[in-house]
């Protein structure tokens, strides 16, 4: 899996792939991570949380606002991301976990938002693509 940070008019995007659908996202969330610090230490505690959506797009979006969440709740930079992706019935379904670095140990930019504006997954000849535009 891997990520790629794409100029963007006055935003920052991030295109990613994997060859599954759980590790495209994780590579999209280890991309927003990138967007917000170059150089990370290897501090910080491993945590885990689940999102639920309506469909694939926006268990991605609420993924990806789920993590800037955890970043101003935690005073934490959700790294080294790891995402298992399912669905239930109707509901698609995200089990997740990071290591949070902290805040105070770091120089980070800061991401905004995560937007619907161009947002792409799309299953690609080996394994899935996404890009996502996110707020700066």
């Amino acid at each position: 899996m891997s990520y790629e940070l794409r100029d963007h008019t006055a935003d920052v995007a991030v295109e990613a792939t994997g060859p599954t659908l759980s590790a495209a996202f994780s590579a999209t969330a280890d991309g927003l991570a990138a967007a917000m610090c170059d150089e990370l230490p290897d501090a910080g505690d491993q945590f885990e949380f689940e999102v639920r959506a309506e469909g694939r797009e926006a268990l991605l979006f609420d993924y990806l606002d789920q993590l800037i969440y955890e970043r101003d709740v935690r005073a934490v930079l959700p790294v080294d991301n790891d995402a298992e992706v399912r669905t239930e019935g109707d509901e698609w379904v995200v089990e997740a976990s990071a290591r949070g670095v902290p805040l105070a140990e770091i120089s980070a930019r800061e991401i905004k938002a995560v937007t619907y504006s161009e947002m792409a997954i799309e299953e690609i000849d080996d394994g899935w693509r996404a890009y996502v535009v996110f707020d700066v």
